[in-house]
C-alpha cells in the first residue's frame, strides 16, 4: 500500500528539538528488561533523528501505573537502550513540568533523553488538553513512532499532534504498510491463523477477515466454541456458549463461500490446563474429548492440516497461540505453526501478542515478512478501525 501520511522522512529536524513517542512497554523481571524487542524497533528512527542533526526526547509509558510508581520507572529501560546505542540515555525525573522545560530547552544537537513513564500522570490517558501542551513545552516537532499506542487517543499519541507539527516514524510506517499491504492486495491464496483464549475477543476481526480470506485456521480456547457449535463436546474446556450462534454464522460464511475452515480435529487434552496436568495429557479426536479433561493444545493430525494449507498459500497473517502457550508441554501447536510459516516462502505477518512471543523464542522472527509490535492495534488495523495517533498525523 502507499503510505500516505507525512513522515520522519519529510522533517528536517536539524537544530530542532524533537519529541518522539515510541513504544517501550516492555517486560521487567528483577528490575531489568526482559524482552527487548520494542526498544530494538524503534532504533531505526532514533538514529536517523540523531543523524540529521535532532536533539530528542523520548516518551512512552510503561504498565498501567495508578499515579507516580517506583516498580513503573523507565529507568530499566534506559539503561537498555543506552546498551543498544553505546551511550548514557539520561531518563528525566518526569514527563512534564517547569524542570523537565528547562532541561528541554537546554538540549543540543544529536542529545538524547528519555522522560518518566507519562502515565504516571491521570491526564495522560483522559487526553487532557492542558497536559498535551505541558508536554509540548519546548518542542518544535512530534514524532510518533509507537504502533503499539497508536489505537490509543492519549495525550502522547493525538493531544500533541494537534498541537505539535507531527509525523509518523519509520516503525510506525512499517507497520502500517506490513498490515495494510496484506489487506488491501494480499497474494493469494491468502490464510488468517486466529487463536487466542477468548472469541469474543476477535470475532469483529474475524468478521473482517471473513470476506478477504481464502482459508481461515482457528485454534486455541476460541476454537472450543467453534467445536461446541459443530456439536463436538469439550470437557471442562474454556469455552464461550454465548457465542455458538455467532461462531456458527462465521462458519456458515466461510464455508458457504467456498472457503476453507480449519478447526482442530484432534486436540490435546490433560486434567487441568497447567504444569500439573502435563504427565497426564493425551490426543483425542474431537468426538472423543474426555467429559473430565480440557483442551490445552491442537493435535498432530490438525498441525498436519494446517501444514498442507500453509504450504499452498502466498499470504499469512497470524494472531494469538493455538495452546496453552505459557506451558511449555502446550506449547506445541504454537511452535510448530511458527516453524511453518518461517519455511513456507509466503509472506507471512504475525500481528502481535503471544505469537509475536512465540516466534522470537524460537529464533524465527528473522525469517518472518514482518513481526507486529502491537496487539491491539494490529488486531484494530485488521478490524478496519481508525487507529487516533495515525488519524492525527497530517497526510503529505
Amino acid at each position: 500500500m502507499t503510505f500516505k501520511k507525512r513522515t520522519v522522512r519529510d522533517l528536517d529536524p536539524k537544530g530542532k528539538r524533537v519529541l518522539v513517542r515510541v513504544d517501550f512497554n516492555v517486560p521487567l523481571d528483577k528490575g531489568a528488561v526482559a524482552d527487548d524487542t520494542r526498544i530494538r524497533a524503534a532504533l531505526p528512527t532514533i538514529r536517523l533523528l540523531q543523524a540529521r542533526g535532532g536533539a530528542l526526547a523520548l516518551v512512552s509509558h510503561l504498565g498501567r501505573p495508578k499515579g507516580r510508581d517506583a516498580k513503573l520507572s523507565l529507568a530499566p529501560v534506559a539503561k537498555r537502550l543506552g546498551e543498544l546505542l553505546g551511550r548514557e540515555v539520561p531518563l528525566m525525573p518526569d514527563a512534564v513540568g517547569q524542570e523537565i522545560a528547562r532541561r528541554v530547552r537546554a538540549l543540543e544537537p544529536g542529545d538524547l533523553v528519555l522522560l518518566e513513564n507519562v502515565r504516571f500522570h491521570r491526564e495522560e490517558e483522559e487526553n487532557d488538553p492542558a497536559f498535551a501542551r505541558a508536554l509540548a513545552t519546548g518542542f518544535d516537532a512530534y514524532v510518533n513512532d509507537a504502533f503499539g499506542t497508536a489505537h490509543r487517543a492519549h495525550a502522547s499519541t493525538e493531544g500533541i499532534a494537534r498541537i505539535l507539527p507531527a509525523y509518523a516514524g519509520l516503525l510506525l510506517e512499517k507497520e502500517l504498510t506490513a498490515l495494510g499491504g496484506i489487506l488491501e492486495h494480499p497474494a493469494k491464496p491468502f490464510l488468517a491463523i486466529i487463536g487466542g483464549a477468548k472469541v469474543s475477543t476477535k470475532m469483529d476481526v474475524l468478521r473482517s477477515l471473513v470476506p478477504r480470506v481464502d482459508a481461515l485456521a482457528i485454534g486455541g480456547g476460541m476454537a472450543n466454541t467453534f467445536l461446541l457449535a459443530a456439536g463436538h463436546g469439550v470437557g471442562r474446556s474454556l469455552v464461550e456458549p454465548e457465542k455458538e450462534t455467532e461462531a456458527r454464522r462465521v462458519t456458515d460464511e466461510v464455508e458457504g463461500n467456498g472457503k476453507t475452515l480449519l478447526i482442530p480435529v484432534d486436540v490435546v487434552c490433560a486434567p487441568s490446563p497447567d504444569e500439573d496436568g502435563a504427565a497426564a495429557a493425551g490426543v483425542f479426536g474431537v468426538d472423543d474429548v474426555p467429559s473430565g479433561q480440557a483442551i490445552v493444545d491442537v493435535g498432530p493430525r490438525t498441525l498436519e492440516r494446517y501444514a498442507g494449507v500453509i504450504g499452498r498459500a502466498k499470504t499469512i497473517f497470524w494472531n494469538g497461540p493455538l495452546g496453552v502457550f505459557e506451558v511449555p508441554a502446550f506449547a506445541n501447536g504454537t511452535r510448530r505453526v511458527a516453524e511453518l510459516l518461517a519455511s513456507s516462502g509466503a509472506v507471512t505477518v504475525v500481528g502481535g501478542g503471544e505469537s509475536v512471543q512465540a516466534v522470537e523464542e524460537a529464533g524465527l522472527a528473522e525469517k518472518m515478512t514482518h513481526v507486529s509490535t502491537g496487539g491491539g492495534a494490529s488486531l484494530e488495523l485488521i478490524e478496519g478501525k481508525t487507529l487516533p495517533g495515525v488519524a492525527a498525523i497530517p497526510d503529505r
